[in-house]
């Protein structure tokens, strides 16, 4: 059975070991990272097997574009590879969406795969008039709309947003999307 629960302090040495396998030592110097450096994840999140042992891990991080739109950066997502299959990968991600989607959040974007990440609704083409403080591959800049037109109003390179508490944005009444976990 595995468990989805927020990540706690004690999960920080298998969550980093976990990054590392999954992306290498070197993952500290890709473009996201600068998002990332020195900050707290407005939401984090793990997957704890039934021995407690830590499996998986999914982050989001609050960022803005040049005029102070809000969108969260979601990354990084790993599971372990002994348990790949098994789909925790999906549940970690809906579960972080849900969370998003209910405190009103209107956006997610990410650097990754779009084979893998469309199943969530995620997309590529929509985020053409922003971009990352740094080299990255276009084709897999994608993004996420929770509250509709949210994705392709982004405008600008995306910042660090220093406020990373999870509060509800005062536009959260118009209608978050449900990613209610099914079957």
């Amino acid at each position: 059975m595995i468990a989805i629960v927020s990540e706690a302090l004690e999960h920080f040495s298998a969550r980093e070991a976990l990054l590392d396998q999954s992306f290498g030592e070197d993952r500290h110097l890709k473009t996201c990272e600068r998002l990332r450096a020195g900050r707290l994840p407005v939401f984090a999140y793990v997957a704890l097997d039934e021995r407690d042992n830590l499996v998986g891990t999914v982050r989001l991080w609050l960022v803005g574009d040049e005029v102070g739109r809000a969108s969260l950066l979601l990354g990084p997502l790993a599971v372990s590879a002994n348990v790949r299959g098994l789909k925790i990968g999906d549940r970690l991600m809906r579960h972080a969406l849900n969370q998003a989607a209910a405190l009103g959040h209107g956006s997610v974007v990410l650097v990754g795969d779009l084979a893998y990440y469309a199943r969530f609704g995620f997309s590529s083409g929509k985020l053409d008039r922003a971009a990352l403080p740094g080299p990255f591959e276009r084709h897999r800049f994608l993004g996420l709309d929770l509250l509709s037109g949210r994705i392709s109003a982004l405008r600008g390179e995306l910042k660090a947003v220093e406020d990373t508490v999870a509060t509800m944005p005062a536009d959260a009444d118009m209608g978050a999307r449900d990613f209610a976990l099914t079957g």
